[in-house]
Order: structure tokens, then sequence, then C-alpha cells
């Protein structure tokens, strides 16, 4: 059947009297019809009467013709078949193109049975097809140029011969996932192993993208670990102890990275950057407050912490003083909220973990009476959303709750040797419990795989075994699909990076262990290993000057002298060796220390600004007795004033003998 042609704004009347009119007007009228006034006839002669006379008035004023002429009118109808026919040319010419390149493959997989172009008879029915559907099956806008159809099926080829390979996008982007088995989906074909000390390590964090993990222990150490700078000899970058004689306890890197939580023994959590520098200290509450919700921090040691997973500035803290505090980094001198769960009678009850839901609506929390606490962070903290109080055995610690990706799954690790995985639209009872799974440690986790298809969780070493494994459960038919031996000590922490499709493990004797797989996982521990450890090459300089030996000099030559008699007369004449004292000074006075201008009367005297020159050198006596004529010819400071009772002075001269002889002479 031939398509009825599609014609926009056609109006129809049936009448039954005018029938006729409107037959004559249906085939003379196409588009849309007019309605009221007939038009009149000559409008068009009328408007371009006066087009031309408004163009040779602007001509005449501005210089310019063709000023404010309408735009051309298109047929849209021919321009819609030309279209067409160009548009059926262009397929049939790349029919043929593609059939003439794949007769020219034909070792290759993709290629078809045809050979050569299309016969006559397939070109006629083509394009008969083609005039039939073209409203449906005919390209809308120009071609596409050869070059870029070649490099299409080129990059084609090239996925198809990467499965094969390393990283290839499609393998590891998960596409094939469905067709795997669970046990293959695991990454364990190869394995790297990190010496992070000798004490256990029960903190484990991986950032977001992939590019670092610190890990913390009992210890009090914290390192830091960056794949892309690490070689194969996988030693950390950074050790340090934020926390001072505290054991770490968690560690969590923000959303964004740029930022990792330290969990510790002590009462205050602390927030450091990628490099290691601290960036926060939380404040400690008072301890003399018994209403935990009057203090501004914790009082008690930590137990856990995590971040908020959409807000950047929010993280939550457990402790031992039986509350739950949510903190922001802007301000870490008081807490923003503070949960304090309870048992069922009402007293006060410790929480041992805690977490955010994947949306961040949701604080959950696993307390010391075993029971499963979750309030909704959207309202007010009073009323608890969710309750399971017998969720574990009371009286043992809740190490671990995980939410699953997509939200509908919860995973709960007890120290009561259980794993229990959770319906949260069914929150009553568990789907299953996962029993005889020994724990020693308060911080053994639990985990969902990226698609949540498997739980996995550490174990412990009892008495008679060897090996610490980390087991894999199916979370549809709960059986274990398979177990890995990790080390021969206790497995603790455990972390499935999902971007990096990587597994990370940390053991009770100080080792980290990663599992990955060598097609399926991307960066990571891979960039270690292809990189050596460069050893630094000596370089050796060739000098060009002239080497002299020791004391070949004449001023380093020690003389060699063949008596005594002659050595002891040379080291008489050296100072140094013969010691001989500083000798006298023959002019001035006061010894050496005199001087010129280094006495206290010389530098006042100096520093008077006399007119005379002062010299230091000359006797003293004599230079006052050159002025003693002066002064009694014209005395003028002392002698007028004693000049009426001052006696005359009277000096023995040496020529005078006439008075007394001295009691003792001396004997001639």
């Amino acid at each position: 059947m031939s398509k009825k042609p599609i014609s926009f704004g056609k109006i129809n009347f049936s009448l039954s009297k005018n029938q006729s009119v409107d037959s004559e007007n249906e085939q003379s009228t196409s588009g849309f019809g007019s309605f009221g006034r007939t038009p009149i006839q000559d409008h068009k002669e009328i408007e371009e009467l006066s087009d031309d006379l408004e163009n040779q008035h602007v001509h005449q004023v501005m210089g310019i013709k063709n000023f404010g002429k309408k735009a051309k009118n298109f047929d849209i109808a021919e321009m819609m078949e030309q279209a067409k026919k160009t548009a059926s040319e262009v397929n049939k010419r790349k029919l043929e193109t593609d059939l003439a390149e794949k007769t020219a493959e034909n070792n290759e997989e993709e290629a078809e049975d045809v050979i050569g172009p299309l016969p006559p008879v397939l070109k006629d029915t083509h394009s008969q097809e083609s005039g039939e559907n073209d409203s449906e099956d005919d390209l809308i806008g120009p071609p596409l140029p050869p070059s870029i159809i070649q490099d299409d099926s080129k990059e084609k080829k090239e996925k198809v011969k990467n499965s094969d390979g390393e990283d290839s996008y499609d393998e590891l982007s998960g596409s094939d996932d469905e067709d795997l088995s669970l046990e293959k989906r695991i990454p364990n074909t190869h394995e790297v192993e990190m010496i992070h000390g000798t004490k256990a390590v029960v903190a484990l964090a991986a950032d977001p993208s992939g590019a670092r993990l610190a890990t913390g222990s009992i210890d009090y150490d914290v390192s830091f670990w960056d794949f892309a700078g690490m070689d194969s000899s996988m030693r950390s970058f950074r050790t340090l102890q934020p926390c001072e004689n505290h054991p770490i306890k968690a560690l969590q890197y923000s959303a964004t990275g740029d930022s990792i939580l330290v969990v510790s023994g002590s009462a205050q959590a602390k927030v450091l950057d990628r490099d290691g520098f601290e960036v926060l200290e939380c404040v400690k509450g008072d301890q003399y407050i018994t209403d935990m919700a009057r203090t501004k921090g914790h009082t008690a040691s930590l137990n856990s912490g995590c971040w908020h997973p959409h807000i950047r500035e929010e993280f939550m803290t457990c402790s031992q003083d039986g509350t739950l505090r949510l903190w922001l980094t802007e301000n870490p001198k008081q807490h923003k909220a503070v949960i304090k769960p309870r048992q069922q009678g009402g007293l006060k009850t410790n929480p041992t973990t805690c977490a955010f839901s994947r949306d961040g609506n949701t604080v959950a929390c696993g307390c010391y009476d075993g029971s499963i606490q979750m309030w909704d962070h959207r309202k007010n903290f009073v009323n608890t959303t969710q309750v399971l109080r017998d969720a574990h055995q009371k009286q043992s610690e809740i190490s671990s709750i995980q939410y699953s990706y997509l939200g509908t799954y919860l995973s709960s690790r007890g120290n009561d040797d259980t794993l229990k995985l959770w319906d949260l639209r069914c929150f009553k009872k568990p789907l299953n419990v996962f029993g005889n799974l020994f724990s020693r440690y308060e911080q053994t986790d639990c985990g969902f795989s990226p698609d949540d298809t498997m739980v996995f969780t550490g174990e412990s070493l009892q008495r008679g075994q060897d090996v610490g494994r980390l087991l894999f459960y199916n979370t549809k038919t709960f059986e274990l699909v398979t177990c890995i031996d990790v080390t021969k000590s206790h497995v603790v922490k455990a972390v499935w990076h999902a971007k990096l499709n990587q597994i990370f493990v940390g053991c009770g004797n100080g080792v980290v262990k990663c599992y990955y797989n060598q097609r399926r996982s991307l960066r990571g521990a891979k960039l270690c290993l292809i990189k050596t450890h460069r050893k630094k090459h000596s370089m050796e300089v060739v000098s060009s000057q002239q080497i002299i030996t020791p004391h070949a000099l004449p001023l380093f030559r020690q003389e060699k002298l063949r008596t005594n008699k002659k050595r002891m007369e040379k080291d008489r004449l050296d100072p140094v060796k013969s010691r001989r004292p500083d000798l006298p000074i023959t002019s001035g006075q006061g010894g050496r220390v005199a001087a010129s201008g280094s006495t206290l009367s010389s530098f006042v005297i100096r520093n008077l600004g006399l007119s005379k020159r002062v010299d230091d050198d000359q006797d003293p006596r004599e230079a006052i007795l050159k002025y003693a004529k002066e002064a009694e010819e014209n005395p003028f400071w002392v002698a007028p004033a004693y000049k009426k009772t001052q006696p005359k002075t009277i000096f023995q001269s040496d020529g005078d003998e006439d008075g007394p002889s001295d009691a003792k002479k001396p004997k001639t």
C-alpha cells in the first residue's frame, strides 16, 4: 500500500450543498486557508512598487542599493525531494564501499559471505524500498567521511584484539562480569606484600581515586603508601605517629580524598591532609560532667569513626562514653550534634562501630548490648528510625557494619563469631547467619563486592589453625564462594576498592596484602611492580690539574737536620717553639695596654675636640712642667684665691747642706 502524503494546515469542510465548490477549492489550495475577507488580488504588485520606491529613496540618501530587501522564498517540497535523492545515492555508495572492504578482509571474523558489489536486481529493489521508506530510513544531514568510518572499524578491531591482552576497557568496566562465575570475579590471581611493621594492622583506608593507601596499627604508627611513587620494593613514603602513644583504631579518607580521619585510643580524633600533616584536632570534653550532651567533645577513648559520603566537611565518631558525635571540620572546638544510644531499659550503652548509609540519610551504629540502631540524618537525633535489639550476642562487640552499594542490604560482623546479612526492607530477622568465624579483634570488618553479589570478612586464627583466611559468600544463595589463604596470622581488615578492582588486607603480623587480577584490575599495585629501584651512578671525574705530592713545595717541606745541636739552635730562634715572652714596650707608659687612645684619659682628651693635639707618648710630668713658668707669672685658677693666706713655698736645693744631717748615713 502506498502511503498518503502528509500535508499540514489543510482544512476540509464536508458540506452537502457546496460539495462541488469544495472539490474545486481542494485542488487549488494547499497549505493554510484564509479566514475572513478575501484578499485583494493586486496586493503583490502594490508591495513590489512600494519596495522599489523605498530602495530608490535609500539609494539617493545613503548610496546603498537593495537595502531592506525581503528574504527569498524557498520551495521546501523541492528541497526535500532533492535531499532524499542525494541521501539515497549516498546510501548506495556507502553500501558498495562497505561490501568491497568486507571482501578484502575475508580472513577476519566480521567478514560476510557477500562478494563484490550489489547486483543490479538488488540495486533496483533497494532503490524502490528506499523510495517508499524515505521518511523512515533516510539519513539526515551530510554523510560521514570515509576516514572516520575506517577509524571506527579499526577501533572495533583493536577492542577485539585487546580482549586477549591487558587492561581492555570492556573487561575493566565490568561488562563481561555477568558471564563470569562469582569466583572468577574476585581479583586474586596475583598478590603483593607490603610490610607495615610487626604489630597487627587494624586500620586500613584507600583513597577514592586509588592513588594512595593508609595503614594504621596498634604500634601507634600510620604509614602512607603512594602507588605512583613506589617501586617493586613496596616501601611506604611516610610513617608517623599522629596520636603519640595511642593505638590507631580507624582510618578513612574523605569523599574528595584530600584529608584522612584518624581515630585512635584517645578521646580526640584528628584530621590529617594527604601528606600526613595535621589539619585539626577535636576538642576533649569535660570528664566531670555527667550529661554528655553538655560537653563539647568525647570524654573517653574512641572506638570508630567515618566521613559523610556527600558532605565533605562532616564526619562522625563514637566513643566509650556512650555517645556518637557529628563534627564539622570548620569548627573542631564543638560538636555539631550528639547521639545517645540506649539499651532496652533506657540505660546508656557504648557504640562500638558506626557508619553512614550510601546516600548519607541514615546514621547507624552497633552497640555493646548487641543492638543495631539507626537515626535519620535529616531530623533531630532523639528518636531512632530503626532498632534491632538482638542483632548479635549481648556483651560482645559489633566490630563492623557496612551498607551495600545499592543500599538494600546491611552486613554486620560481631565478636560472637558470626557475620549476618540483613535486608533493610524487612529489618527484623537476618537473611542469613554465617557462623564459625572466629574474631579476636574489635576492628575485624566486613564488606560487599562492588556489584553486591558477594559479602566478605576476615577470620582470626584459632588453636590448631595455621593460616588466616578471607572468606567470600554469595548474597543470593548464601553459599561459600571461595576463601583466600592470606598469611600465617589473623586477618583483621579487608577493603575491596571498586575503582581499582583490588583487595587490600591487613593482617595481625603487620603485613598488608594486595590482591589483584592482571587483566581485570587497574593501576594501584600494578604500577609498582613494573618499576625497579634505580641505583645512583657514581660520576667519574678526570681532572687535568697537576698532582703535587705532600710536602713537595718549599713552604711545606720539612728539613731533616743531621745533628741535634743544629736542631736546637733553630728551635731557639723560633719564638713559638722557644716560648719567648712578649717584648717590653720601649715608648709610652702603662705597659702593652697603653696604646694610643686605649686609656680612659687619652680617650676623653681625644674626644673633647681640643684645638691642640695631645701626644700620648710623651711624659706627663714634662708636659705639666711646660706650663709651670706661665702659671707662676699669670695665675688664673687656684693661686689668686689663696694669694693672701698661702705661704710661700720653699724648695730645697741640691747644693744646700746646712740643715741637719740624717740619722743614718750610708757607709762609705
